[in-house]
This record gives C-alpha cells, sequence and structure tokens, in this order.
C-alpha cells in the first residue's frame, strides 16, 4: 500500500476559462516536479485535450485519469471519471447527443484549443461547451455508472453550478461515489456545514484553471495498492485498507 497525492480536477486549454498556459504537456511537468501523482482531466463538456495529457505523462510517473466536468440541464457541474479512454469516448458520445447546438463566443467566454501532446495546435474547438447540456444529475451519473466511471459532484460548497446550490439537496439514491468541496472549505467541517451531504465520501480538489491553481490549490491523498480508479473507488468505501487522508493546507 502506497499514498498518492491526487488532484481529480483539472482543466486544459480545452476550457475557455482557462489560461493557455494549462497545455496538458505543462500541467504533467508541474505534476511530475511537486508530487503529484495522479491528475485528473477534466474539461467541461469535452475531453479532447486527454488524449495529449496522456500521451505527455508517458515517459513520467504522473497517472492522467481520463475524465470530464459535465454541465446537466439541471445547470449542476458533475465530475464523471474514467479508468480507460475507451469509456471516457463512450461517454463523449453521450455528451454530443446532448449538446445545445450553439456555437462559442470566443471573444466573450474564451477560445477552446485542442492541442498535442508538445503543444502544437491541433483544432479550435467551435461548439459551445461553457453551458448545460440536456441530459439531467440522475441521467448523468446513470449512464457514466454504466460505462464504468464514478460520479464526483463538484464543488458543492460554492454558491453556482453546485449541487446544493442549485437543488438544496441530494436526490435520494443518486449515484455518487463522492461530493467535493473547494479550496474554501476543508473536508472535515464540509458535512457539519452541509448537513445534506450525508454519509457520502467528502474530497477536495484544486479546480485548477491556471498554473497557480494547481500549485497552490488543494489535493487529496489516497492510500492504495496501484494509482488507478478502481483503487480509489475503493478507497472512498475505506475497503480492504483502502482509505482517504487528508493534506494539511498548503
Amino acid at each position: 500500500m502506497r499514498r498518492y497525492v491526487a488532484d481529480l480536477h483539472v482543466h486544459t486549454v480545452l476550457s475557455p476559462c482557462a489560461a493557455v498556459e494549462m497545455t496538458p504537456r505543462n500541467i504533467v511537468w508541474h505534476a511530475a516536479q511537486h508530487g503529484v501523482d495522479i491528475v485528473a482531466i477534466t474539461d467541461h463538456n469535452a475531453c479532447d485535450n486527454v488524449p495529449a495529457a496522456m500521451a505527455a505523462a508517458k515517459d513520467t510517473d504522473v497517472i492522467v485519469l481520463p475524465g470530464m466536468e459535465v454541465e446537466t440541464k439541471e445547470e449542476v457541474h458533475l465530475l464523471a471519471l474514467f479508468a480507460k479512454p475507451r469509456q471516457l469516448f463512450a461517454w463523449e458520445k453521450v455528451v454530443d447527443a446532448h449538446r445545445s447546438g450553439r456555437r462559442n463566443d470566443a471573444d466573450r467566454l474564451g477560445a477552446q484549443f485542442v492541442v498535442d501532446a508538445e503543444d502544437n495546435l491541433l483544432a479550435v474547438k467551435e461548439e459551445m461547451l461553457l453551458t448545460s447540456l440536456s441530459l439531467s444529475i440522475t441521467e448523468t451519473c446513470a449512464q457514466v455508472n454504466a460505462l464504468g466511471g464514478l460520479v464526483i459532484a463538484s464543488h458543492v460548497d460554492r454558491p453556482a453550478y453546485g449541487l446544493l446550490s442549485q437543488l438544496g439537496f441530494i436526490p435520494p439514491g443518486l449515484a455518487l461515489a463522492a461530493v467535493e468541496v473547494s479550496r474554501r472549505v476543508s473536508p472535515a467541517e464540509a458535512a457539519q456545514r452541509f448537513p445534506a451531504i450525508g454519509d457520502l465520501p467528502v474530497v477536495t480538489a484544486s479546480d485548477a484553471h491556471t498554473i497557480e491553481d494547481f500549485l497552490s490549490g488543494p489535493k487529496m491523498a489516497f492510500e492504495l495498492e496501484e494509482p488507478t480508479l478502481a483503487e480509489i473507488r475503493r478507497a472512498l468505501n475505506n475497503k480492504n485498507l483502502r482509505g482517504v487522508v487528508l493534506l494539511p493546507p498548503g
């Protein structure tokens, strides 16, 4: 068993709100330099830069988890994490069928860049990513889980785009693996401040849109046998000596 430091919520230049420095290669390089073992790439409603991040990490000790931050029709943000790219790409097909059809306004919202592992520009994504899909929270959780992924409710402590701020409660039976809190609230105090969380595991992450966000933002540590999504799932459920470790601030 080993302790792995993880950041499960990181945006690249594909997200229009992310800085141009947030290329997959730069994220992986900083992770390797600063002891971040596991990074989940979770761009808004898209996953085009996941292959570049995985390729950039190939000759490093950094593990990249394929992921996406989904905005449901209720304007709730959910992290969808997968073990394998093929699962993520299957999920992307579902997302594509539920997009708004609107085009991105790069001048107002920011450009959406698709790059390779060497930071070369491959394309500019034209679909508007910063908008809700026509999928509900329940549908999103069910379909991600059916594909073998897990769902974490993003930044539930925030006044916008969080499950609690949008609904005021967590629907019974919702297939969530955990809830995430931002740097404004520690996981240790989250359940007390937000009783609706109940018995769900609480994690935190940087939600990085800049390298400074990534370096200074909160991380989690997991006691795992190996750095895989299956092991993280076991750790969230405290199974077989796996577990979640709260890191000190900063």
